[in-house]
C-alpha cells in the first residue's frame, strides 16, 4: 500500500487492515519456514507496509 492510500483510510479501518496484515505476515513467515516462498521479497514488502500503517496511526495519535 502507498502512504496516500493509507492516509485515505479512517482510523478504524486502518487498525483492521493492520491486524490483517500482521496476521498475514505471521502466516507467510510460517509458510516460508516450512517450504521457502517463491518470492521471499513479499515478506520485506509486507513488513514495510505494516511499518507505514503504524507510522500513520502514530502521526494521527500525536496530532489529536
Amino acid at each position: 500500500m502507498k502512504v496516500k492510500e493509507i492516509n485515505e483510510l479512517e482510523t478504524k479501518d486502518l487498525n483492521e487492515k493492520l491486524e490483517q496484515a500482521e496476521a498475514q505476515l505471521r502466516q507467510m513467515k510460517l509458510n516460508h519456514q516450512i517450504s521457502p516462498l517463491e518470492d521471499s521479497s513479499k515478506l520485506k514488502a509486507m513488513r514495510r507496509d505494516i511499518a507505514r500503517m503504524k507510522t500513520v496511526l502514530r502521526q494521527r495519535e500525536l496530532n489529536k
